[in-house]
């Protein structure tokens, strides 16, 4: 660790350091933040140990870029980071480390919530803010659409606002559905968006109810679409055919036996 913060800082000595490394601030560097942390994700998807070692390694490394710039400014440094998740750990698992017992893993999820929860409201108290913080005022807007989404509902649920079941929440996607067929014989572009992204919202929350990460589901369903279409591709560069029909047979073919078994 020390041999990488040395690193980092000869990256950006003023002197002799590199050159890009030096013109970089916090909102240039955010978005290979951001591609670091999917990329960490790829790999584990995919099962690639080694791959996950480097991708971590370069995650890593955007910290690091980041506590250094911030270092330069006289904010914090990393051991200030490093410092700062390991007291928050601590603090959130009293039935770890402070011998506080907790009976199950609802209780625990619970007890996480109501820590989390004081401490927004401790921040919020700091920074002099008016009235009891929200519980969605921290939900990132960076975050991907769907995962955003599914953060949101979560948010929700723990005041109650939430369907009881799974059920609830299906007749939830079939109103949406019926509100997205409306807007589409309505005919507007902007009632079909607005419809869409209901129905969206609302797959979102039965994900939930069903203890599917809708983001991880769909990144399957991606890497099952080019699966797919590679196998049509090739087998259609090799017969000639073009018409949908016999397209959507060798989507077919692909497609058997995918369906995971228990």
């Amino acid at each position: 660790m020390d041999e990488l913060l040395a690193i980092m800082a000869r990256l950006r000595d003023p002197a002799d350091g590199c050159g890009w490394d030096l013109a970089q601030n916090f909102a240039s560097v955010a978005p290979f933040t951001l591609e670091e942390a999917y990329e960490v994700a790829d790999a584990i998807e995919r099962g690639d140990l080694d791959d996950l070692r480097e991708e971590l390694g370069d995650l890593l490394f955007q910290v690091v870029f980041h506590a250094r710039m911030a270092e330069e400014q006289g904010a914090f440094d990393f051991a200030a980071v490093a410092h700062g998740i390991a007291a928050k750990l601590v603090r959130r698992h009293p039935h770890v480390f402070g011998g506080e017992r907790l009976a199950d893993a609802a209780a625990r999820a619970r007890r996480w919530e109501e820590l989390k929860d004081a401490e927004k409201a401790a921040k919020a108290a700091r920074a002099g803010a008016a009235g009891s913080p929200g519980v969605m005022d921290d939900v990132p807007l960076a975050l991907p659409a769907l995962a955003r989404a599914a953060k949101l509902g979560r948010r929700a649920a723990r005041i109650g606002f939430d369907w009881p079941d799974a059920s609830g929440a299906r007749d939830k996607v079939a109103e949406e559905l019926a509100e997205l067929d409306a807007a589409r014989a309505e005919g507007s572009r902007a009632a079909i968006e607005h419809e869409l992204g209901d129905l969206l919202m609302a797959v979102t929350s039965l994900a939930r109810h069903l203890d599917v990460d809708p983001e991880a589901a769909l990144r399957a369903a991606n890497g099952r679409f080019v699966s797919r279409f590679r196998h049509v591709e090739a087998r259609a560069r090799a017969s000639g055919a073009s018409d949908v029909a016999t397209l959507e047979s060798y989507w077919q073919e692909a497609k058997a036996g995918e369906r995971p078994k228990g």
